[in-house]
């Protein structure tokens, strides 16, 4: 997953969905502490240190909860048909949601999950304390009153089942919430309402595109025969790649080597012959990303590597074609010819 995106998903919906579920628990402490200073005769500014103090709570707390929800995919082994399951599901639900901020049709709004009012109503109570250490620890209580962006996000974590990884994913969205909940308030109120149509607009759009990319990275992984960037159906029997033609200059060998980095894999095109083995070799330098689960998915070939690791993969192709490989979110991807 591009955390790119994921930081874009928080600066826009993902901002705003927060600041409807959450902001109501910055602002009521806000209150209180002008508030107090009101009351003793005091002119000192707390706004600007009890939002800091929240937000930076609040990154501090998803970020360890991606570690453990990274940690718990992880640690139990996900197969790899539960991880593209549980990144299919976290796509479609994106895609539900930009679909109700377009207002394509009114039945999208139903798949906005909302927090139990009990749990609401328990956090929020805490709003009233007077002490220092309030708006931190609101920031961090917000876990427990995720907005519906911000579940489709731990989804994502779950899924990586990796513990940086996760906790990447989650640092990188709620970074992006952080402009929002200094600036939409105010813009919005100085813009008016058609800014913020507006906004929501351009907000629904991305959601959609990361949205479809998400669901895509899990039909590339599950090997499906419709993919992007060109929804075709391939009917060769080819797995699914209809990515790009054969390539006649890539030397044919049956001892290739793959290098693994964070931003992917190289090369990502080799040639081999058919009816010979080939041993593939592995090699991660350095790689944090979901590129080290490594996986062919019409091979039934599924290889989780270290940081820095090496393993060999062997396998004898029967049959002339292309066989895709990927990582296990189908975000980094390549192909197998066999000549």
């Amino acid at each position: 997953m591009d955390l790119w995106l994921i930081f874009i998903t928080g600066l826009t919906v993902g901002g705003l969905t927060c600041l409807a579920v959450q902001g109501g628990l910055l602002a009521s402490t806000i209150a209180v502490r002008e508030e107090e200073d009101l009351e003793g005769g005091s002119r000192r500014k707390h706004t600007i240190f009890a939002t800091v103090a929240f937000l930076l709570a609040k990154l501090a707390a998803y970020t360890i909860l991606g570690f453990i929800l990274g940690s718990f995919g992880g640690a139990l082994n996900i197969s790899s048909n539960v991880q593209i399951f549980m990144q299919l599901i976290a796509g479609l639900y994106m895609i539900a949601i930009a679909l109700d901020l377009l207002k394509v049709h009114p039945i999208f709004r139903y798949a906005l999950i909302q927090p139990p009012r009990f749990l609401t109503k328990m956090v929020r109570n805490q709003a009233r304390s007077r002490e220092i250490f309030a708006p931190a620890f609101l920031g961090a209580m917000t876990i427990f009153i995720p907005c519906g962006t911000t579940l489709a996000m731990e989804t994502l974590a779950i899924s990586s089942a990796n513990a940086f990884w996760g906790a990447a994913i989650m640092a990188a969205f709620v970074l992006g919430t952080m402009p929002l909940f200094f600036g939409v308030g105010f813009l919005t109120t100085i813009l008016g309402d058609n800014f913020q149509g507006r906004f929501l607009r351009l907000a629904g759009l991305l959601v959609l595109y990361l949205g479809i990319i998400s669901a895509n990275g899990a039909l590339v992984a599950a090997g499906s025969p419709i993919s992007l960037p060109s929804i075709t159906v391939d009917l060769s029997g080819n797995g699914g790649y209809t990515g790009g033609n054969t390539q006649t200059n890539i030397p044919v060998t049956q001892n290739p080597q793959i290098l693994i980095t964070s931003s992917g894999y190289g090369p990502n095109y080799v040639r081999v012959k058919a009816g010979e083995a080939v041993n593939l070799t592995l090699k991660s330098v350095n790689a944090y990303s979901c590129a080290l689960s490594f996986r062919i998915p019409s091979l039934g070939i599924n290889r989780n590597l270290q940081p820095n690791d090496t393993q060999l993969v062997a396998f004898t192709p029967t049959q002339k074609g292309q066989i895709p490989f990927s990582c296990s979110m189908g975000m980094y991807r390549g192909v197998i010819e066999v000549i």
